[in-house]
């Protein structure tokens, strides 16, 4: 997608460093990825002056037809497929934001299953989180990361906690139930479990694990401060990548980094 008019897409910005965060349908990515915003006190800053900002992989589901739209308001449209993206639009979005541009992103309405009109301008920053069950599924999105995340969370709280939040929305139970046994659980088998060992830094239990949370905070902090050697950059394409392990089980200790009350937050309202 071409980079937003005007005199602040002209202006030279520093590139961004582009962290993927992978993991199942109701993993807890976006609460991770939101804890982290709150820990770091952007969710606090101006949408056009922050330094950190998340993106959804959800912004890119494609355009459906007629006939795949009736299926998907019926819940037998697979949504978890890979082929359920626009992977040509994704990557050339995260392609400008990489180069410091800002841009457009989609907007994609959950309840009717299209694509509206309007769309989402998002600006530059120091630190983009891009979260989504396929983020790593694809090598020429998967390869633009400079560090990636999996949430690795137990499949009966991730069914648990679609369940009650499809309830929320009105969704019949029967409906969810089938749609998952059809759709979500044997896509997540075949197309995202895989992905796990493109990750560099797996995450146990999501968001309630807050030792690797307050981790991956202070690392960020770093870069926000200029240190980025530690996560070596220069491996955009894999080469020289070394850290890969899950972290801690979470502890009562001082290895918690940053300072913040532990809590839970809401799942996101979107399908993954």
């Amino acid at each position: 997608m071409a980079s937003a008019g005007g005199p602040d897409a002209e202006r030279p910005h520093p590139k961004p460093f582009l962290i993927g965060v992978s993991g199942g349908t109701a993993s807890g990515k976006s609460t991770v990825c939101e804890k982290i915003m709150e820990l770091l006190g952007q969710n606090e800053v101006e949408q056009r002056q922050r330094k950190v900002l998340i993106l959804s992989q959800d912004s890119f589901y494609k355009v459906l037809t007629a006939e795949q739209q009736a299926k998907a308001l019926k819940g037998q449209y697979n949504f978890d497929h890979p082929d359920a993206f626009d992977n040509d639009l994704m990557h050339s979005t995260l392609k400008n934001i990489v180069d410091g541009k800002t841009v457009e992103v989609p907007t994609y309405d959950f309840v009717t299953h299209s694509r509206l009109a309007e769309t989402t301008v998002v600006y530059p920053a120091d630190v983009v989180l891009f979260e989504g069950i396929l983020v790593f599924y694809n090598q020429d999105i998967r390869d633009m990361f400079h560090l990636r995340l999996f949430v690795d969370t137990d499949s009966d709280v991730r069914l648990s906690r679609r369940v009650l939040r499809d309830m929320k929305r009105g969704r019949d139970l029967e409906q969810i139930l089938t749609q998952y046994t059809t759709f979500v659980k044997p896509a997540f088998e075949e197309f995202c479990l895989p992905t796990k060992k493109y990750a560099d830094v797996i995450i146990p239990r999501g968001v309630d694990n807050m030792v690797a949370i307050n981790l991956i905070v202070q690392h960020i902090q770093d870069i926000l401060n200029g240190d980025i050697c530690k996560w070596q950059r220069g491996a955009l394409n894999g080469h020289g990548r070394t850290y890969k392990r899950p972290f801690p089980e979470q502890a009562e200790s001082g290895a918690v980094l940053a300072a913040g009350k532990r809590s839970h937050l809401e799942s996101s309202s979107r399908p993954h």
